[in-house]
């Protein structure tokens, strides 16, 4: 106890103290210290414009992803998740071993001169949002979040650890956010939809945005989700209705049914690396297409949209196609772009007995 005392003199009169872990990496001491949520705004104050650029150690942040982040904190109190965040401290700090593990020992408290500068290396939109939730929630400020504190004099070092802990990161693909995310309940009625429509099922790429050639997968999740977020006139995921499930269950059985090339990948007589390879009727765009042009067919034939997919059946959907010549594909080459999708939908309106509005016409005319 008395040494703990000395310990945190020396650092100086006004310190931080935390319980943390020791460690060592590239020769160097770390410390993982538990932090109370409400003194995460205090330590950690954003003055990057007192720190030359070339000293900074983050990107600029990004204001509006705080609210999504703050709300993900509000709305799931008992269920959220944070990774710890990274800082570098600059000025004076001491480790004290606690008496029962000897000098050596890993646990223990960390004390740091609350005249340090601290820059955060790696959470800084997760700390704003914490200081925003805590606006309108003060008691989350007893709970904790983890902080791996680096010691850095002069700030010397933050920069080239901020460039370590993102080069390497690889996030997460669309498809995989889709599979895991179990509170979005759009996302897990998607993921449900897969196994209702018999030919998405088993031919679905539950974690990639791509598949590969060899691939016995024919479309992907990310896919599935986006055409029916089109379906629906949404632009991102949000609660829907039992009648919208229902809408968009019919729509892409209907689809299957119609399509005759679907209907041979579900008699077993093509399989999925011949129907990518030569048709355009699996790709993501595609499916984003028949969602924009199915919304206009629900509109427009609120009693009779079922009849109309119909015509599907008299599409050509090869590559070759001239219909999809300067839409989906270009010097041989699908697109990306959302031009293309438009007017591939288009096609697809077209073909289903829809005459183009004012509005999808301006699209038309850009080819």
């Amino acid at each position: 106890m008395a040494q703990a005392q000395t310990d945190e003199q020396s650092v100086g009169s006004d310190v931080y103290g935390f319980d943390a872990i020791r460690g060592i990496q590239a020769g160097r001491e770390f410390y993982v210290a538990m932090c109370p949520l409400k003194i995460i705004p205090k330590i950690f104050i954003f003055n990057d414009y007192d720190i030359p650029p070339e000293m900074r150690a983050q990107r600029t942040l990004r204001e509006t992803r705080i609210p999504a982040i703050k709300n993900y904190i509000l709305n799931n109190p008992t269920d959220y998740t944070f990774s710890s965040l990274t800082a570098s401290v600059d000025g004076k700090m001491k480790f004290t071993p606690a008496a029962s593990l000897g000098d050596e020992g890993k646990l223990g408290r960390l004390y740091i001169n609350m005249d340090s500068r601290f820059l955060i290396n790696d959470g800084q939109h997760r700390r704003k949002a914490i200081e925003e939730a805590l606006k309108e929630k003060p008691e989350l400020g007893h709970e904790m979040i983890s902080v791996v504190f680096f010691k850095d004099d002069g700030l010397k070092r933050s920069q080239q650890m901020f460039s370590d802990l993102n080069k390497n990161a690889v996030k997460p693909t669309k498809s995989l956010n889709i599979l895991y995310d179990h509170r979005d309940t759009f996302y897990r009625f998607i993921v449900n939809l897969v196994t209702m429509v018999d030919v998405f099922e088993n031919r679905t790429e539950m974690e990639k945005t791509t598949i590969s050639n060899r691939s016995s997968k024919a479309f992907t999740l990310n896919g599935i989700a986006d055409a029916s977020l089109k379906l629906l006139g949404m632009r991102k995921s949000k609660k829907i209705t039992k009648k919208d499930e229902e809408t968009i269950k019919e729509f892409w059985k209907i689809v299957s049914e119609n399509i005759p090339e679907w209907q041979l990948l579900l008699k077993g007589d093509i399989v999925p690396s011949e129907l990518r390879k030569n048709f355009v009727n699996t790709n993501t765009n595609l499916l984003n297409a028949l969602g924009i042009a199915g919304k206009f067919l629900i509109k427009e034939y609120p009693n009779d949209w079922q009849n109309k997919l119909r015509h599907l059946k008299k599409i050509d959907w090869s590559r070759e196609a001239p219909e999809w010549d300067g839409r989906l594909i270009i010097n041989g080459q699908m697109q990306r772009q959302a031009i293309g999708i438009d007017l591939a939908a288009n096609v697809i309106m077209k073909k289903c007995g829809l005459a183009l509005s004012p509005e999808r016409q301006k699209i038309e005319d850009k080819l």
